[in-house]
């Protein structure tokens, strides 16, 4: 497989990514972007990284970070994980921005509402956070609880989506 990366330099850190045919295939703060690419290759198998312009994730990333918070939306996602992962990734996209669910909720929207654990398992194991928005996953209470980009850029980009915390 041959990935182009690309990397964005963002109000809560600098963001790698990595692109297959225009489609986002890895997205994370660069501190996690060894691992990710331990467990893209461990996944895919040999990969080609090859480095890119960002193109347009780069603009789009650019306008969600201005205000523009459905830019996102337009980002077409190539996404490698279990069927349940990708149901559970897949039903990320559908909570809207400025607005945050539980790890309970999210399991009920899936058809699996004992699944709760292996919600938030493969919450944690998005490939590309911020465009799945695990970021509006929040515990039961209402509290901040797990965000591989750790809980200050959670609780940032809740807020600069208009999200009411608690």
């Amino acid at each position: 497989m041959r990935l182009e990366t690309g990397t964005f330099d963002s109000p809560i850190g600098t963001i790698r990514h990595a692109t297959r045919d225009d489609h986002l295939v890895v997205l994370c703060f660069c501190e996690s972007w060894d691992k990710t690419v331990v467990d893209i290759e461990r996944h895919a198998g040999p990969v080609q990284w090859i480095e890119g312009t960002g193109g347009p994730v780069d603009h789009l990333l650019s306008r969600y970070f201005e205000g523009d918070i459905a830019a996102l939306d337009d980002i077409a996602v190539d996404l490698h994980g279990t069927e349940f992962q990708r149901r559970v990734w897949s039903a990320l996209r559908d909570i809207a921005a400025g607005t945050t669910i539980s790890y309970g909720e999210l399991a009920r929207r899936i058809g699996r509402p004992r699944a709760v654990r292996a919600v938030g398992a493969a919450n944690g194991a998005n490939p590309v956070s911020l465009v799945l928005p695990c970021h509006r996953v929040v515990g039961t209470s209402g509290t901040l609880t797990g965000y591989g980009g750790g809980l200050h850029r959670k609780q940032w980009l809740l807020v600069h989506e208009g999200a009411a915390l608690l």
